[in-house]
């Protein structure tokens, strides 16, 4: 919006490119090592399980640990800080084909070039400061939308695969080969989560370990009560394809429930949309009608300090909006 002249953001683009495309040729890189690294550390656990028996004690759950495999220089890190646990947990959750050093990498990346560009634009540092936090929080943002879409993905089409494990339970087959009809089935990626509690068990697993790192998987209030209905039912008895049905019909009752809500509170969300791009559009109208007057912005240190107040001041409204029209059912 203000006039740069073209020896300022060219050399900017260019650091930014740089950086950025350097960066993704090092994910590459990395990922194809960690790859050829994973398979070979598999094969090597297959063939130690063909020839050592599996116990009953879970020891076959080695071969379902995360499926983010650290580097030996990682694992004593993520032992000690909790929040790189969470982190690598929320990859699995979102579905990412990322490794846990790829997400550094990125996050590193792109706090270096968004930073890098904005402080060569700006020539501020605060401003630099802000674009370098940002850039750096992008790939966690990426990868945090990629788990909302999946969990509601993952709602929306539970009903159906609780069906399809009723009606397998209704026609005299067992429960893990109803997991594997609707893992065959079933929509995803309801599909592939059943698939793998499918798997560990084939593998050893324990029943009852399998079901509960597939609710820490999903972190969905349904898929804990499917979770506790079934080891209840294991432990006490009774008709879990009925079971089975009522839970169905209510996960269809609270995801309608959902909905409703959703469209009673889109006034709410259509004016936090709105409060927030209106002092964008106006400063840009302000700006056409007189640019000498709204270039004082960034000319003027205070005008820079105000910048930063506002724009902090817009996420926290808008965030604080959001807080408000999100209602937990």
């Amino acid at each position: 919006m203000v006039d740069i002249p073209a020896s300022t953001w060219v050399p900017a683009l260019v650091a930014f490119l740089a950086v950025a495309l350097g960066t993704v040729s090092l994910v590459f890189l990395w990922e194809w090592l960690q790859e050829n690294r994973r398979k070979r550390g598999m094969v090597d656990h297959l063939r130690s399980l063909a020839n050592e028996p599996i116990g009953g004690s879970g020891q076959g759950s080695s071969v379902f640990r995360s499926a983010v495999m650290q580097s030996p220089w990682l694992r004593p890190i993520i032992s000690r800080v909790p929040q790189l646990q969470d982190a690598e947990f929320l990859l699995q959750q979102a579905a990412v084909p990322w490794t846990l050093q790829t997400l550094f990498m990125l996050s590193i990346g792109m706090a270096v070039g968004l930073g890098s560009m904005t402080l060569i634009l700006s020539r501020s540092v605060p401003i630099g400061l802000m674009a370098t936090i940002l850039g750096a929080m992008l790939p966690t943002m990426y990868v945090r939308r990629k788990r909302t879409k999946r969990m509601n993905a993952f709602e929306e089409f539970l009903p159906e695969s609780i069906d399809l494990v009723g009606r397998a339970l209704r026609a005299g087959h067992p429960l893990s080969a109803g997991f594997k009809m609707a893992a065959d089935d079933g929509p995803e990626p309801v599909a592939g989560e059943f698939r793998r509690v499918f798997e560990e068990q084939r593998f050893g697993l324990p029943l009852q370990d399998s079901l509960l790192s597939l609710a820490d998987r999903i972190s969905l209030v349904d898929v804990r009560i499917l979770v506790t209905a079934i080891l209840i039912q294991r432990e006490v008895g009774g008709n879990l394809a009925e079971i089975l049905d009522n839970l169905s019909s209510v996960v269809r009752a609270r995801f309608t429930i959902r909905r409703q809500i959703r469209v009673y509170t889109a006034q709410g969300r259509m004016t936090g949309y709105l409060l927030s791009a209106l002092p964008i559009i106006i400063f840009s109208i302000l700006y056409m009608l007189n640019p000498q007057y709204m270039s004082i912005l960034f000319t003027d240190p205070i005008g820079k300090i105000l910048i930063i107040v506002a724009i902090t001041m817009q996420l926290l409204g808008f965030l604080w909006i959001r807080k408000i029209i999100k209602i937990e059912i």
